[in-house]
């Protein structure tokens, strides 16, 4: 059976992300890109420019931090403000349901944060195994 087009006459089922055709596919990877989860987890400190999250976000390009933002906000998780002055401020910030998702992410990436080293000595041993 297909998504709806519409919730007007519709019911919308609950996800399952282990159906092809369920759209929790699409957010989960927009969550978990890798640009995505970092934008999640910089925007629990503070609201940011496009400009500050570009330069705190090391290697993202222009083109692929604003895909990532528009994909965030579209599935509303990150809320852009644009302020009446001159020139115009776009500010970035969570909404409550991109708070929620962005502290999980923060447990994620601390733990990885945690145990790089662990995983790094790993990656040391495999691949003396395999050469």
């Amino acid at each position: 059976m297909a998504w709806p087009k519409s919730t007007k006459t519709v019911r919308i089922r609950k996800g399952n992300l282990f159906a092809a055709d369920c759209p929790t596919r699409i957010i989960l990877d927009n969550v978990t890109s890798r640009w995505g989860s970092l934008v999640l987890v910089l925007l629990l400190e503070s609201d940011y420019r496009f400009s500050e999250l570009a330069y705190r976000i090391g290697g993202v390009s222009e083109k692929m931090l604003a895909q990532t933002l528009r994909a965030l906000e579209q599935d509303g998780f990150v809320l852009r403000t644009v302020h009446a002055t001159k020139p115009p401020k776009v500010e970035y910030s969570l909404t409550p349901l991109g708070r929620e998702v962005a502290e999980r992410m923060r447990v994620l990436a601390d733990f990885i944060e945690k145990n790089v080293t662990k995983v790094m000595t790993h990656r040391a041993r495999m691949a003396e195994k395999s050469a």
